[in-house]
C-alpha cells in the first residue's frame, strides 16, 4: 500500500465518549477523523496520542452570500488555530453549513455564475489562510438525493471544477465515494480524472453509508486502481458499523489491503 488508512470517530463505536472511540481507532493503526471540534476537548484528543487525519475547517457560512463568506473566513481562522491542538493537516469545508440531520444552512436550488465566482474568490481566501498556517483545506462532494437535498457546490464534477480552477496547493479535494456514487457513479474514472487534486479520499458502501462489502460498491476495483494510479494520501472510512465496529474496520482494511 502507497496509501494511508482513516477512519471516523463521529461513526464508530458510539457507546463510549468521543476520547475512547479515538483511542480505539489509534489502536488499531489507523489515522482518525473528527468533525465539529468546537465541543471538543482538544487537550484530551492529543492526550491519546492519536494521529489525526482530518476536521472539520468551519463552524457556520457559506461560499456564496456576503454575511456567509465573512462567517465562513472568520471560523476557519479558529478552525486553524484549534488544528494545531491536534496537529490536523486537513480542514473540511462544504458548500454551505450543515445543520441538524445535515441538511444545508443556507439551500440553494439553483447556483448562478455570480454564485461560482463568489465560491472561487472565498476558496482563494480560504486557501491562503491555509498556506500561512501549513494546513490544507479540503471541499468535499456531497449527494442530494440521501444526505444533504439543497446543499450547493454538491457533486463531485463541481467541487473538482472549482478546486481545479483554483489549482492551488493548500487547497484540494476532499473525494467522498459513497456521494459520488450516489449523485454520479462511475467511480474509477471519477478518481483518474480527480486524483491530481485529491487531497483525501473517504468511503462507505451504498446504500446505508456502512463499511465496505455491505452494499454495492465493489472497493476492491476502487483500491486497485489506487494503488495503479500511485496514490499516496489518505483513505478514510467514514461510515457507519452495520454490526460491530471491529468487524467493520476489518472489512474496510481487509478491502484496501488486498
Amino acid at each position: 500500500m502507497t496509501y494511508r488508512l482513516a477512519a471516523c470517530a463521529e461513526m464508530l463505536f458510539l457507546e463510549w465518549p468521543i476520547e475512547e472511540r479515538v483511542r480505539r481507532i489509534h489502536e488499531r493503526g489507523l489515522l482518525v477523523e473528527i468533525w465539529d471540534w468546537s465541543a471538543k476537548d482538544l487537550a484530551a484528543l492529543a492526550a491519546t496520542g492519536a494521529e489525526f487525519s482530518s476536521m472539520t475547517g468551519y463552524l457556520r457560512g457559506d461560499l456564496t452570500t456576503a454575511e456567509g463568506r465573512a462567517a465562513l473566513l472568520a471560523t476557519a481562522r479558529e478552525s486553524l488555530r484549534a488544528a494545531e491542538i491536534i496537529d490536523v493537516p486537513r480542514l473540511n469545508l462544504h458548500g454551505t453549513g450543515l445543520g441538524e440531520g445535515g441538511l444545508p444552512v443556507v439551500p440553494r436550488a439553483q447556483i448562478s455564475g455570480e454564485d461560482w465566482v463568489h465560491a472561487a474568490d472565498t476558496l482563494r481566501r480560504i486557501a491562503d489562510l491555509g498556506a500561512e498556517a501549513g494546513r490544507t483545506f479540503v471541499l468535499e462532494n456531497l449527494n442530494t438525493a440521501v444526505d444533504h437535498p439543497g446543499t450547493p457546490f454538491a457533486k463531485a464534477a463541481d467541487t473538482l471544477a472549482l478546486v481545479r480552477g483554483i489549482d492551488h496547493p493548500n487547497l484540494r479535494l476532499n473525494l467522498d465515494l459513497y456521494h459520488a456514487q450516489i449523485g454520479e457513479g462511475n467511480l474509477v474514472e471519477l478518481v483518474r480524472e480527480a486524483l491530481p487534486w485529491v487531497g483525501e479520499i473517504q468511503v462507505a458502501d451504498v446504500p446505508g453509508r456502512c463499511e465496505p462489502g455491505t452494499g454495492e460498491i465493489r472497493y476492491e476495483a476502487v483500491a486497485a486502481a489506487l494503488r495503479q494510479l500511485g496514490y499516496g494520501g489518505v483513505i478514510g472510512m467514514e461510515a457507519w458499523a452495520s454490526g460491530d465496529p471491529d468487524a467493520a474496520l476489518d472489512a474496510f482494511t481487509a478491502a484496501f489491503s488486498a
